[in-house]
C-alpha cells in the first residue's frame, strides 16, 4: 500500500489487558511520525489490568483532526486475541486487512458463567472479510526470546502491507522500548514479517 501525504490511513489494534496493545500502538504511531505523517491516536481500556478489552485507534496522513476510526472505515486491524477481533469487527469492511493472533483468552464474563465463548469465531471473521490471516504469534514470540513480543510479531506481519520501510520500524522500535529489549523486539518484528505470505492477504 502506498500512502500519499494527503490520504488518511485508519489503523486499529485490539486485545486484552496485558498483551502490549499500548506499546504496539506507540511503535506504529512512532513509525508514522518518522515517515512525516500527521498522527492522532487514542486508547480505550476496559478493566485492562484484569484482562478486559483494550482498543487503540491510530489515524495518520497529511492532516488528521481526530483519532477515532468510524464504523466500517478501518484499513488495517491487528487483533491480539480472537474474540476481540470479533468484538470490533464493525470497524472493518470487506477490504480491511486483518491479522489475528491465533489465541483465545477466556474473559471473566465467560469463566463466571454469564456468557459462552463463541466456538465459530474463525468462520465469522472469514465470512465477513476478504483479507484475513491468523498468525501463531505466541510461538513466534517464544522463538524470539519472550512471549511478550507477540505484539511486535504481529506488527512485523502487518508491515508487509504498510507504506513504511523496515528501517523505519527498526527505528520506531528502538525509540519505543527499553535498550535491553530492543534486539529481541527487532528480531520478533522480522520473524513476524517472514511468517506472512503476501499472496494470502
Amino acid at each position: 500500500m502506498e500512502n500519499e501525504m494527503g490520504a488518511i490511513t485508519n489503523f486499529v489494534l485490539v486485545g486484552v489487558g496485558g498483551q502490549g496493545i499500548i506499546l504496539a500502538s506507540t511503535i506504529i504511531s512512532e513509525a508514522a511520525v518518522l515517515m512525516g505523517f500527521d498522527v492522532k491516536n487514542n486508547e480505550v481500556h476496559g478493566m485492562a489490568q484484569r484482562g478486559g478489552s483494550v482498543i487503540s485507534q491510530i489515524r495518520f496522513g497529511g492532516e488528521v483532526y481526530s483519532p477515532l476510526v468510524s464504523h466500517g472505515s478501518a484499513h488495517f486491524m491487528i487483533a491480539l486475541e480472537k474474540l476481540e477481533a470479533l468484538r470490533y469487527l464493525y470497524l472493518c469492511n470487506k477490504e480491511t486487512k486483518l491479522i489475528v493472533n491465533d489465541v483465545e483468552i477466556v474473559p471473566v464474563t465467560v469463566t463466571s458463567g454469564a456468557f459462552d465463548y463463541p466456538i465459530d469465531i474463525d468462520t465469522q471473521l472469514t465470512s465477513h472479510l476478504q483479507h484475513i490471516q491468523f498468525i501463531d504469534a505466541q510461538r513466534i514470540a517464544r522463538e524470539a526470546g519472550s512471549i511478550r513480543t507477540a505484539n511486535v510479531v504481529l506488527i512485523g506481519s502487518m508491515s508487509n502491507y504498510l507504506p513504511f520501510e523496515d528501517q523505519i520500524f527498526e527505528k520506531a522500535i528502538t525509540n519505543s522500548v527499553k535498550k535491553h529489549y530492543r534486539d529481541m523486539n527487532i528480531d520478533a518484528f522480522y520473524r513476524g514479517k517472514q511468517a506472512v505470505a503476501l499472496s494470502r492477504l
